[in-house]
């Protein structure tokens, strides 16, 4: 049947499944934005204040949810707001669809109001992206895109579409989505056995996981590989819900902010299986010292990541869901219990904490959000933006569910939070959604409080308030001689002011005393369908520990900071 294109564009999204879009009209899309006025009734649209929130918004969705994400902007700036969005999802591997519009196909190179090469600018940040210059092959381009998005290492795809194209009339006859592949099973069968006789001739092994198990919905797979290992267990940032935090072999966080009894675990294993996990320079710090008294092996299904940043014993290039099914068909159940009890020993020994700061009433981090995750049964979806808070909530945040965490990992995209909080909540109504974030990042976003307002979307915003940029401040004060140079914002706001003329509600926790009472109030306040900022005061001096400095070895961080001197 003959549709136009805006029509097309709907009709195939609604193949795929999609029954959110977030996104910010404009001219070049104003096609597009009439089709979605003539299927409300089958696509919710969410605006946001700024595109960059909405690409943020639809990568949040995606990664709570497991289904692709959606985000829609105009020309010219509407497109390249998105940019930033769209880099954070393809360092991170999250599916999502970005479609811009674009000025018509005659208009297209010479310098027309609003266009931009929006294909151009993201070619280096995106999976694929089209131009769409044939109306004819606007169903194809769409359907083949959400398949690119979620082949293999999953990550972001554009469409970018003249208005043209979007008036034009086009042939259209529905079809089921394009499957996607994720691996060989014939050509990772040999790969998987001989793995699986290095894992049975170990005698300390130690399992490390990031967030291609959680992409992968692998999390059971693991579950049991871990038990049948008898293993200690780790995470990276980006892994944090793939394993029950509060799991005796759970040791912790590894890298740069991770636990020292992680950080022994790498040293001391004679076998370190990797799942799902890329090797960022944030884990292994120094390279040259990583596990150096182990054999590793890799199971990754990107095989440019294998032997890219470090050099593997084994690796398994594939789908890691299929990979540890089959593991767990071809290993026994082992026990090596000298070797669990010498981790588990480092584990009580090295306890995370926090320094105590000044006074005996003060708020310090941990303590709120270790509340938090008492009232919330460590269910709750978390996102976070980026800076000493994100390290914070991995560190002291016990999640228990898969698809809970959400935070800029791969491109550290200060901002990212309240976007994705919104999409969390979307692609999930019925769960707690909280964005912990500082006042930093928070001043980058916060005129997404409308967005909450408008949508009544009941997000615990958190803010921890130290007027500083905590996280620079901290190597600041430890490789820059105590030389602050423009870390301390002190912008002088009023957050509970901010919260009323926004609309939403606001609660304050100033001393130690009044942190589960305002947890409670601000929970109690989501629940009943409102939107609350929680603003936090802590001390500026307030560090992230334990911390390795660049380029050190794992297994010696730092500990303590003297704040005297």
């Amino acid at each position: 049947m003959q549709l136009n294109g805006s029509d097309v564009i709907v009709e195939c999204l609604l193949e795929q499944g999609v029954d959110t879009i977030f996104g910010y009209p404009g001219g070049a899309v104003l096609n597009i934005y009439d089709a979605l006025y003539k299927y409300s009734d089958k696509i919710r649209h969410v605006i946001t204040a700024h595109e960059q929130a909405a690409c943020h918004a639809a990568d949040g969705y995606s990664r709570s949810t497991g289904r692709t994400g959606v985000v829609l902007a105009t020309s010219g700036p509407g497109a390249t707001n998105l940019v930033t969005g769209i880099a954070t999802a393809y360092m991170d591997s999250v599916p999502l669809i970005a479609i811009t519009g674009n000025v018509t196909r005659n208009l297209l190179g010479l310098d027309s109001f609003q266009e931009v090469d929006i294909c151009g600018i993201t070619m280096p940040v995106t999976k694929h992206n089209y131009i769409v210059k044939d109306p004819a092959k606007l169903p194809e381009i769409i359907r083949e895109a959400f398949r690119i998005a979620n082949e293999g290492r999953k990550g972001p795809v554009l469409i970018d579409i003249p208005k043209d194209i979007t008036a034009a009339m086009i042939e259209y006859e529905k079809q089921e989505p394009l499957k996607s592949e994720y691996h060989d099973p014939d050509t990772t069968e040999a790969e998987i056995a001989e793995a699986a006789e290095l894992i049975k001739n170990c005698e300390r092994p130690f399992i490390y996981a990031g967030g291609g198990v959680v992409a992968a919905d692998a999390v059971d797979e693991m579950k049991e590989l871990v038990r049948k290992c008898n293993a200690p267990v780790a995470l990276s940032l980006m892994g944090q819900c793939a394993y029950d935090n509060s799991a005796e072999n759970y040791i912790g966080m590894l890298g740069m902010h991770g636990t020292k009894a992680a950080a022994k675990a790498v040293s001391n294993c004679d076998l370190m299986i990797v799942l799902g996990s890329r090797f960022s320079d944030r884990v292994l710090c120094n390279p040259n010292t990583f596990a150096k008294n182990a054999h590793i092996i890799h199971i990754e299904i990107d095989p440019a990541e294998i032997g890219k940043n470090i050099s593997v014993y084994h690796h398994v290039t594939g789908d890691v869901k299929h990979a540890i099914a089959r593991l767990n068909e071809l290993l026994p159940d082992m026990q090596h219990p000298e070797w669990y009890n010498e981790v588990m020993g480092w584990k009580r020994d090295y306890e995370v904490h926090m320094q105590p700061i000044e006074r005996e009433d003060e708020v310090l981090p941990d303590q709120v959000i270790a509340e938090l995750d008492r009232l919330t049964d460590g269910k709750a979806i978390i996102s976070t933006e980026v800076g000493q808070h994100q390290m914070w909530a991995a560190q002291y945040y016990n999640f228990k569910c898969p698809r809970s965490f959400a935070s800029s990992g791969g491109l550290g995209t200060m901002g990212y939070g309240l976007g994705a909080a919104m999409g969390c909540k979307v692609g999930n109504p019925d769960r707690t959604v909280v964005n912990i974030a500082g006042d930093g990042s928070f001043f980058m976003n916060c005129n997404e409080l409308s967005s909450l307002a408008k949508h009544k979307l009941p997000v615990i915003e958190l803010v921890f308030e130290n007027d500083v940029l905590g996280m620079v401040r901290q190597w600041q004060r430890l490789f820059y001689g105590k030389r602050f140079s423009q870390t301390n914002i002190e912008r002088g706001t009023d957050f509970m002011k901010l919260a009323e003329a926004f609309g939403i509600e606001g609660v304050r926790i100033t001393k130690k005393d009044e942190i589960t009472d305002g947890l409670k109030k601000a929970l109690e306040y989501a629940a009943a369908g409102r939107p609350v900022l929680v603003d936090v005061v802590i001390n500026k001096d307030v560090n992230v520990l334990p911390m390795v400095p660049a380029g050190a070895d794992v297994s010696q961080p730092i500990m303590e900071i003297d704040l005297e001197n």
